[in-house]
């Protein structure tokens, strides 16, 4: 059985916490004035893709889950779940709304994302740090805009609404953080 200790701990790494499988989002290394050092996590419940926060004692250890990941085509979504398909034998497996999280904003029909299985059985998908979207529809941009920041709101082709400068414009493409819902740049083309 292996274990991580605290210093070890790093975005995507996969841990039993509270007997659950969980993928760490942030981490924070904490020394305060008086006390002991701890670490402060931010986790995702891969199982129920709850996200939490724990505090860990500095030198803690944690068991890694046996977790693996499997590259499938994102087929279709209907009313009973998200539909992937493995491309080699072309089996299917099937995701629930609950289990994807906010991954589900991000699903490209025939696009291949990594699913994550524990103990065999789909648990959730990880996708890229950031991903290229076209824009279907967005507000118009005022024209009194200036170098600060204002932002309006854009769809992307999955149907998902985000914040976006006041320059981006409908058909332009682009670059989102996946894990944070965030605009990153547009895309030259």
């Amino acid at each position: 059985m292996i274990k991580y200790s605290t210093s070890d701990f790093k975005s995507g790494l996969k841990l039993i916490i509270n007997g659950q499988p969980c993928s760490i989002i942030e981490h924070e290394f904490v020394k305060p004035g008086k006390g002991q050092a701890f670490t402060r996590v931010k986790f995702r419940n891969l199982k129920t893709g709850q996200v939490l926060d724990k505090t860990f004692k500095s030198g803690e250890t944690v068991e890694a889950a046996d977790v693996a990941e499997m590259k499938m085509q994102y087929l279709y979504n209907d009313p009973a779940g998200y539909y992937f398909m493995d491309t080699e034998n072309y089996e299917q497996i099937t995701l629930t709304e609950a289990q994807l999280g906010s991954s589900a904003h991000y699903l490209l029909p025939e696009s291949v994302i990594a699913v994550t299985f524990f103990n065999s059985n789909p648990v959730g998908v990880e996708l890229p740090q950031s991903m290229e979207f076209k824009v279907i529809e967005a507000e118009p941009g005022m024209r009194t805009a200036t170098a600060s920041a204002s932002y309006k709101t854009a769809k992307i082709e999955t149907g998902h609404a985000i914040k976006v400068p006041q320059f981006v414009n409908v058909g332009d493409v682009i670059r989102v953080n996946t894990s944070t819902d965030e605009y990153l740049d547009r895309v030259k083309k």
